[in-house]
């Protein structure tokens, strides 16, 4: 009887080890998405003086976004995933009702092409299930939700243009906040480093399927997403060393009696830009080679 109850407990130790070690063979997950994205910084945002996060966000600035990416599940609770999305981003200060920034008048568009890298944690392990016993019924038991968070680091290149006498110009050309024209005003550069911080869920299809929705904030390291960031530059010497589209994009009130003056306040340097990715996503699981790599067929 003794024997018969050990064999017992070493074969259902064996079925649930290899039962728990399921997932591995499914380690790896393509992902598909597309969503919105929105912008923070100075151009657009609510109707009131700029606030910070998500206080201050413009849905008409919201544009459409493409991502695609590969995951890797480390544990059944936590996954590294690289990804590269494309989206635009924009901002226009006619669209709020706020004084200054109605007064200020500058509108951008930018496209964002970023190549991320995401920590992602769960805050439950993945059920797999087996295939139902039923005649022309296959499907998953504890089929659920799986929320998780998820923060990391991405590289992003941007190229902010404004509407300029009724056609789109690229902004950083015209230097319109004076840069290389004076000692203190460097060029930007249009590469830059952000990190994401986000959540996200995902709903199990079948054994091979899932669906996501994530949501993740870039904080950036610059303030020139928008190509607005400290004060005016005088007027003159910006239609004198760059020309007139320079002297019209970088303050359209010139010569208006709204007209602002040199070294008044443009933007706010204090604060850098964030931008903001909303993503529907289809994941689709790969089985894991021998080797522990991804099998595309």
């Amino acid at each position: 009887m003794r024997t018969k109850v050990l064999l017992l407990t070493i074969l259902l130790g064996a079925f649930f080890s290899a039962d728990a070690q399921r997932w591995k063979r499914y380690r790896w997950e393509t992902i598909y998405g597309i969503g919105v994205t929105n912008f923070l910084g100075e151009l657009g945002g609510a109707n009131q003086v700029g606030t910070n996060y998500l206080y201050d966000t413009d849905p008409r600035a919201t544009r459409p976004a493409i991502m695609v990416g590969m995951r890797f599940k480390q544990t059944q609770q936590i996954s590294h995933k690289a990804n590269f999305t494309f989206g635009m981003v924009a901002g226009n200060d006619a669209w709020t009702t706020e004084t200054y920034r109605k007064i200020r008048n500058l509108n951008f568009r930018s496209p964002i092409v970023e190549l991320g890298y995401n920590f992602e944690f769960y805050l439950k392990k993945e059920k797999r299930g087996h295939r139902f016993k039923l005649r022309g019924v296959r499907g998953l038991r504890n089929m659920g939700l799986y929320p998780y968070g998820f923060f990391g680091i991405s590289g992003f290149f941007f190229a902010p243009q404004g509407k300029v006498g009724g056609d789109w110009k690229w902004l950083k050309p015209l230097k319109t906040e004076g840069q290389t024209l004076a000692p203190s005003r460097e060029p930007y550069s249009l590469v830059q480093v952000a990190i994401p911080l986000g959540v996200g869920i995902k709903y199990a299809v079948d054994r091979r399927w899932l669906i996501s929705i994530e949501y993740g904030i870039r904080k950036t390291f610059t303030d020139y997403i928008d190509d607005v960031s400290s004060t005016y530059f005088p007027n003159d010497i910006l239609l004198s060393e760059v020309g007139s589209y320079s002297a019209l994009a970088a303050d359209p009130t010139e010569g208006t009696w709204v007209g602002s003056e040199s070294y008044q306040q443009r933007g706010d340097p204090t604060d850098n830009d964030s931008y903001m990715f909303l993503i529907i996503g289809a994941n689709y699981k790969l089985k894991t080679t021998r080797g522990g790599l991804p099998k595309f067929r």
